[in-house]
């Protein structure tokens, strides 16, 4: 099992906690984080957009990505909203105990997990 990050936008504080805790509440994601505010610039509509936006970063299990994304995708108040999945890395663990661990956090809804 590969645990995945997934960077998602959102138009202001309010709408990242709540796509947060829905995130969390509903077991799609073992743990999130809010950054806020971050400067977004991005071309839209023939020309280019500066705005303050929050990033959430999910974390979760490639089994979980497309609902995670669906369920994101439902609540967004964006149009096009910013779903972008990363495989992430980090110190090594044998495979078995990662994916035990990743199943754990999922499941229980433990947080924060290492890799």
């Amino acid at each position: 099992m590969k645990a995945n990050l997934i960077y998602i936008t959102a138009s202001s504080e309010k709408e990242a906690l709540d796509i947060g805790k829905t995130l969390v509440s509903e077991r799609l994601a073992a743990s999130v984080n809010i950054l806020n505010p971050v400067r977004s610039l991005y071309w839209w509509e023939g020309e280019i957009q500066d705005e303050q936006e929050v990033v959430i970063v999910a974390k979760t299990s490639e089994a979980l990505v497309e609902k995670l994304t669906e369920r994101v995708v439902s609540m967004h108040r964006y149009i096009c909203p910013c779903v972008v999945r990363a495989f992430a890395t980090g110190r090594p663990k044998p495979p078995r105990l990662q994916e035990a661990g990743m199943t754990r956090c999922i499941e229980t809804g433990w947080s924060p997990f290492s890799l």
